[in-house]
């Protein structure tokens, strides 16, 4: 037996099909009694919306597209994980697709999401902004997920990954820390080149050396910055790794090498990836919540889809949490005062 149509819940409810159109695709300009007319037929049917068609009188496709850095790691799946939740909630499904650093796949993958999907999350710190915002259709709403600048007039939501290091750095120094060394991120990278910044404001401020050290992301870069830190004489008594995966390739490769960590040389991170909870001794870092702001993301967007008018950038402030790798304090603190902290229970 063939399911019943849209034609079959109109002849049911003595209605015009438009009419029931209306009632399916949730218009506000149909009467009570008609939409409790069409739903009791509908019921009594059995009849089930087919989803490509009502998208297709909505002029939607039910997807949402995604563009990420990179699909692999803690950072990722937890940041699509947040999204999925979100737009599954809204009856969307997700769209993901990667942009690497050269610039013509990253092209390439705007392009094959125009047609495909109602909305875009694009998060591309490492891209140029021009040659970016040159590739986003101007009819298609947009969301921009730590892109790096302020001059265009689309959505964004960031981390403020500036005020994130400095109190990062204030802590280290507030816990009696001196020679503070910074594992930073890729440099044509907005994010790391912010979190940078906010390490060496800080250093400066209390008259301390910076010393930064090259990082690319990836938790192979925290193990060759531990070698070269177990093969240097005056070792920094302090660790700031850019992010969790390199604080964690660092963490494992120093103890390997017979340092303490906290009590020879602290070690924190950035992000709060579910691991820095579960390795021991636990990282100490800076806490964005990542699910919730891949649900935010996703939740501004479809508000934009549906009609809304959004060009603000909204600022996500991470929370420095505080672990074992960064608990104690070896000496006293110096008298300005550091930024607010929240321990974790």
């Amino acid at each position: 037996m063939s399911s019943p149509t849209i034609r079959d819940v109109a002849r049911e409810a003595a209605v015009s099909v438009a009419s029931v159109s209306r009632v399916i695709n949730g218009h506000s300009n149909v009467r009570p009694e008609m939409r409790a007319k069409v739903e009791a037929a509908a019921l009594a049917l059995g009849f089930t919306p087919h989803a490509g068609a009502r998208n297709l009188s909505l002029s939607r496709t039910g997807s949402i597209g995604v563009v990420l850095p990179d699909l692999h790691g803690e950072f990722f799946s937890e940041l699509v994980r947040g999204m999925d939740g979100a737009a599954s909630t809204r009856d969307f499904q997700l769209l993901l697709s990667n942009v690497h650093s050269e610039p013509s796949p990253a092209v390439a993958a705007l392009r094959t999401m125009r047609g495909r999907v109602d909305g875009l999350v694009v998060m591309a710190p490492h891209i140029d902004p021009e040659l970016l915002f040159a590739q986003l259709p101007s009819s298609l709403p947009v969301l921009l997920l730590n892109c790096g600048t302020d001059e265009h007039d689309h959505a964004e939501l960031r981390i403020d990954n500036h005020a994130g290091a400095v109190a990062m750095t204030e802590h280290l120094i507030a816990t009696g820390r001196r020679r503070i060394a910074h594992l930073a991120g890729p440099q044509d990278n907005s994010e790391a080149r912010e979190r940078r910044r906010g390490y060496e404001d800080v250093m400066r401020a209390h008259d301390l050396e910076p010393h930064v050290m090259a990082g690319d992301f990836l938790e192979t870069s925290g193990t060759r910055a531990a070698e070269q830190i177990l093969a240097t004489e005056q070792r920094p008594d302090a660790l700031f790794a850019a992010n969790d995966g390199m604080a964690i390739g660092a963490l494992v490769a120093l103890r390997r090498g017979g340092l303490a960590v906290p009590g020879d040389i602290a070690v924190t991170g950035f992000d709060d990836i579910p691991l820095t909870r579960l390795v021991s001794p636990s990282v100490t870092t800076m806490s964005v919540d990542i699910a919730a702001l891949g649900a935010r993301a996703i939740e501004r967007l479809c508000a934009i889809i549906d009609g809304g008018e959004d060009q603000r950038v909204e600022m996500a402030s991470p929370r420095l949490v505080i672990r074992e790798t960064c608990s104690g304090a070896p000496g006293p603190a110096p008298s300005n005062t550091q930024h607010g902290r929240n321990r974790e229970k």
